[in-house]
C-alpha cells in the first residue's frame, strides 16, 4: 500500500508499505478521504519531526484528518463491523498521534486503528455524509473547541480573524450556536465570499479596510475602562496567527472583551499589556479538542452542505504530491482534501 511522509525539508514522498496486520483489538480502515492541514505543512517545511535542539528530525507519516470504511475487525472488537463508515480521533492512537509524530499517518491506503472503540478512537458516520466532508471532522473539532472556550452567548457580537478552515468553522459554529452577529476578517476576497456563504453576517477585507472603524460601524460603540470609545465587540477570535491580529484586538477591545487564540503564532511580537489592562481583556488559549472530536460529527452530517463549502480542492491520491503543493502555496487553495479510489 501507499503512504505519504516527509523526511527532508520541503519533500513529500509516497512510499510503499506492507498492508497492516491487525490484532484482536484493532480494526483496519480503508481510507477514503484525508484533509491536508497547516500542521502537515509545518512538518514538510521542517522535513519531519524535530528530535533535538540542533535541528535534527525524523521522518513523519503525514495525515491526521482521515475518513473511511472498515474492512477488517479484530476478534475482540465490539460495536464496529465491516462496512461501517467512520471518522477518526488521531489523538487516541496508542502508538502516538496519527499524522503528528506517531507511528501511523492517515494519508495512506489503509490505516490501522489500534484498540478500536466507538466514541474514543472512531465514530460511525451516516451513509448520507460524503467522505470528503467527513474528513473535516478533526479541524471542525478544533474550531468547535475555540468556540466552546469563548463561551459565546446569543447576544454577543464576535469577530473572527482568518477565513481559513478553522476560522470559517468557528464562524459556522458560532451561528449554529445562535450568536447574534459574526464578522470575519481576512485579506483574500475569495475567502471572504466563502465566509458570507457559510453564514457570517459581515466581512472585513483588512488589506484595505480599517478593522476597528468597520467594527464600530457594525457593532456600535462601547468603551474601555477609561471611557475611551471602542467597538462594542464582545469576543475576538484569532484564527490567523498573525501578530497584527493580537495588536488590533488589544487596541480595539472594550471593557471586558475576550480574545481567544486558536491559531499558532507565526511570529511573536510585543503585546501591549497596557491596552489589555485598560480593557480588562481576557486572553484565552484554545488547543486541540479535549472533548469535541466526536461532539461535532452528527452536526457536520446535519449541516453538510454548509461545511462542504470549506473544501476548495478535491485531489485524487494518485496526485498526492500535487495536492500538498497546492496546500503549501500561499493563496492557491483554501482546504485541500485528498480522495482515495484506487487502493493498493
Amino acid at each position: 500500500m501507499r503512504s505519504v511522509q516527509t523526511s527532508a525539508p520541503g519533500a513529500v514522498e509516497v512510499v510503499e508499505l506492507e498492508r497492516p496486520v491487525l490484532g484482536p483489538k484493532d480494526v483496519l480502515l480503508r481510507v477514503r478521504a484525508c484533509g491536508i492541514c497547516g500542521t502537515d505543512a509545518t512538518f514538510i517545511h521542517l522535513g519531519g519531526m524535530p528530535q533535538s535542539p540542533e535541528g535534527q528530525t525524523r521522518a513523519v507519516a503525514l495525515g491526521h484528518e482521515p475518513a473511511g470504511e472498515i474492512v477488517e475487525v479484530g476478534s475482540e472488537v465490539t460495536g464496529l463491523a465491516v462496512g461501517d463508515r467512520v471518522v477518526v480521533n488521531p489523538q487516541a492512537a496508542p502508538s502516538g498521534i496519527i499524522g503528528c509524530g506517531g507511528a501511523l499517518g492517515g494519508m495512506r491506503d489503509y490505516l490501522l486503528i489500534e484498540d478500536a472503540a466507538v466514541g474514543r478512537s472512531v465514530a460511525v458516520i451516516p451513509d448520507s455524509l460524503p467522505f470528503d466532508v467527513a474528513a473535516l471532522n478533526e479541524p471542525m473539532a478544533v474550531a468547535r473547541h475555540c468556540v466552546n472556550r469563548s463561551e459565546a452567548r446569543p447576544q454577543d457580537k464576535v469577530v473572527v480573524f482568518g477565513a481559513g478552515p478553522i476560522g470559517l468553522g468557528a464562524a459556522i459554529w458560532l451561528k449554529l450556536r445562535g450568536v447574534q452577529h459574526v464578522v470575519v476578517v481576512d485579506v483574500i476576497a475569495e475567502r471572504l465570499k466563502t465566509a458570507l456563504a457559510v453564514g457570517a453576517d459581515a466581512v472585513i477585507d483588512s488589506s484595505h479596510q480599517d478593522v476597528t472603524a468597520r467594527l464600530l460601524e457594525l457593532h456600535g460603540e462601547g468603551a474601555n475602562a477609561l471611557g475611551a470609545t471602542r467597538p462594542d465587540t464582545d469576543i475576538y477570535i484569532d484564527a490567523a496567527g498573525a501578530a497584527a491580529v493580537i495588536n488590533t484586538a488589544t487596541a480595539s477591545a472594550k471593557w471586558g472583551a475576550k480574545l481567544v487564540m486558536v491559531a499558532v503564532q507565526k511570529k511573536s511580537e510585543a503585546i501591549d499589556l497596557g491596552a489589555m489592562l485598560r480593557s480588562e481583556m481576557t486572553l484565552i488559549a484554545s488547543q486541540g479538542y479535549p472533548t469535541e472530536i466526536f461532539e461535532v460529527t452528527s452536526e457536520i452530517a446535519e449541516h453538510q452542505e454548509r461545511f462542504a463549502r470549506l473544501i476548495s480542492h478535491r485531489v485524487p491520491f494518485a496526485e498526492a504530491e500535487r495536492a500538498f503543493q497546492l496546500a503549501l502555496t500561499p493563496g492557491a487553495a483554501e482546504k485541500v482534501v485528498v480522495t482515495f479510489d484506487d487502493h493498493r
